[in-house]
């Protein structure tokens, strides 16, 4: 995973735990999952406006060549 190793993975581990606490990790994770919801729900989105407005510039499309 990126070139790291266990031994590194450990050690930011180890300096996340001092930094924040224990008890404030769950948290953290928390907001970070609640972030990544967010972001997927937006990509769906955009995706969703990009179907809606390229399927009504076919129908023009069709419209005009009649």
């Amino acid at each position: 995973m990126f070139g790291l190793g266990t031994p590194e993975l450990l050690l930011i581990a180890f300096i996340v735990v001092l930094l924040f606490g224990a008890k404030k990790i769950p948290e953290l994770m928390k907001g970070v999952g609640k972030g990544v919801k967010s972001f997927k729900e937006g990509l769906h989105e955009v995706d969703s406006e990009v179907k809606k407005t390229s399927e009504e510039i076919k129908s023009e499309e069709n419209q005009s060549a009649e």
